[in-house]
């Protein structure tokens, strides 16, 4: 296997190209991406037989901010007759080597409206698809989350590549997207981008300690309140910092403390907070670099925060603005964890996540 397919954001396949280049050379695994603007998907084709397996072993999948999910590519189909198209994948992927035996399928499409109209066929393929290739032992008679997963990625009628990613080494999500509902009480729907961080960037089982009920969280430039939502939902108390006005419903709670002053020069009273927000239009290495200053001065125990990214050279920005907040975490001897995301629900710009490691869980 020779191939590693990526899925991203439509539009971002260059971002994308380019930092997966980055992450195999420093593998010394050699190949170049081929990618196609506004497919939603990039293919990294390694020159050496067996590569791809090594990719996606070796490359975080964590540490990764354009990419959405990889998976190793077994084989492509195209031109699959309508009136079965089980069987020559079936056949296909007896000829493949070294191909493991797969916990659970997902059967999806890349992240653009074309292949979205995909979808509904998707859905009605995968139970069929699911019992042959269980017939074949090429998938477990239960699901198992231990194992690989095997993805059919379709990206036209017909048109198919089929490979598997590891658990422990993938996202969690069909498609690499979490499925959120806008609540119809939040006052504006930028409030999925902080569900979905929270998602993407916090383990399920350590909700209930790390997004406790009490906590204090400081909303930068909360207006009109979407983000500061998300942390009265969990019974938390907020600072929102904006010179707007705030939702009157997040008002009514209680919860909330409006300060309407500047975000970067707002410092807060006691260093009773746990989390800082933050979602300001700023330049993304300013508002990078008042986080450092947010955790290093003790005033935060975890940051998440926007960084808006220009109309060119998007991903050496992001490399830079990263780079440098990095240095001066390091610089001040502040010990972290730190992960950055193009998440579903953002647009132009990339979410970006620190942890104090000193509050970091054993596990």
């Amino acid at each position: 296997m020779k191939q590693v397919m990526f899925y991203c954001r439509s539009g971002f396949e260059k971002e994308c190209a380019g930092e997966i280049q980055d992450k195999a050379t420093q593998l010394e695994v050699f190949g170049f991406p081929r990618l196609k603007n506004n497919t939603g998907y990039v293919l990294f084709e390694c020159y050496q037989e067996g590569d791809a397996d090594k990719l996606i072993r070796d490359i975080k999948f964590n540490e990764l901010i354009f990419a959405r999910q990889m998976f190793a590519v077994a084989t492509e189909l195209s031109d699959l007759p309508s009136e079965d198209r089980i069987s020559p994948i079936l056949n296909a992927l007896v000829d493949v080597e070294n191909l493991p035996c797969c916990g659970d399928i997902r059967i999806e499409t890349p992240d653009t409206n074309e292949a979205k109209e995909l979808l509904k066929f998707c859905r009605k393929f995968t139970v069929p698809m699911r019992i042959a290739l269980r017939g074949k032992e090429m998938l477990t008679a239960r699901d198992s989350d231990r194992i690989p997963v095997m993805h059919i990625c379709f990206i036209a009628p017909g048109h198919c590549y089929v490979g598997y990613s590891y658990t422990n080494n993938n996202s969690k999500f069909f498609m690499g997207i979490p499925r959120l509902k806008f609540p119809s009480d939040a006052p504006s729907r930028s409030t999925l981008k902080l569900e979905e961080a929270f998602h993407v960037f916090i383990p399920r089982d350590e909700w209930d300690t790390r997004l406790a009920s009490g906590m204090w969280g400081v909303d930068l430039g909360a207006c009109p309140g979407g983000w500061t939502y998300q942390l009265v939902k969990r019974s938390m108390f907020v600072h929102a910092i904006d010179n707007g006005m705030m939702a009157q419903s997040l008002m009514d709670t209680g919860q909330v403390k409006h300060h309407m002053v500047d975000g970067f020069k707002f410092e807060p009273a006691r260093k009773n907070v746990t989390w800082i927000v933050c979602d300001m239009i700023e330049k993304p290495a300013r508002v990078a670099h008042l986080m450092g200053e947010w955790l290093i001065k003790g005033w935060a125990k975890e940051a998440l925060f926007n960084l808006k990214l220009p109309m060119k050279g998007r991903y050496d920005e992001v490399l830079q603005d990263i780079e440098n907040l990095k240095e001066f975490l390091k610089k001040n001897n502040f010990q972290y964890k730190l992960q950055a995301k193009h998440l579903y629900h953002d647009r132009e710009e990339i979410t970006v996540h620190i942890q104090a490691i000193s509050n970091i869980s054993p596990h």
